[in-house]
């Protein structure tokens, strides 16, 4: 048996760097020619284990910084002011795209519209709860308040 470094994930063998037990025909005609694997060396096992922990930090620091920019929208208060008649009615609706320029213009944030989550567009005036995904898993909830104009 022979190891190898996955450098994609394999369904059979494991996740990317992994360091797996194959036979040997097994990764010369299969493993590599298909750029899934490559030999297991002790340099390249070093290589693997470096650039694993390099990628973990930077997925920790993604994550602190989502939390970061999440806390900044909870303490975030939007004022959107759009026609209305009446009775409180909006002439059209509030929807995700016009609630992430708030965000760009009240924060300086760049969200895309596909982050803030609504189920229906928001048509009527008041304070509504709007959920944004700032990354995966990590959500906040900002009020945002619809005035006629």
């Amino acid at each position: 048996m022979s190891q190898a470094i996955l450098l994609q994930d394999v369904e059979t063998l494991g996740e990317r760097g992994d360091v797996v037990d194959v036979s040997p025909g097994y990764l010369r005609n299969y493993l590599v020619p298909r750029k899934l694997a490559q030999p297991a060396t002790t340099a390249s096992i070093a290589e693997s284990e470096r650039r694993q922990q390099a990628a973990e930090q930077a997925a920790a620091e993604q994550a602190a910084k989502a939390e970061e920019t999440a806390a900044t929208l909870r303490k975030t208060v939007l004022t959107i002011s759009h026609q209305a008649g009446e009775d409180g009615r909006l002439f059209g609706s509030v929807t995700g795209q016009e609630i992430a320029e708030a965000v760009r213009a009240a924060r300086g944030l760049k969200l895309d519209k596909r982050r803030v989550q609504l189920p229906e567009p928001i048509k009527s005036t008041g304070s509504h709860m709007v959920t944004i995904e700032v990354a995966d898993g990590v959500t906040a909830e900002v009020k945002t308040i619809v005035t006629p104009e």
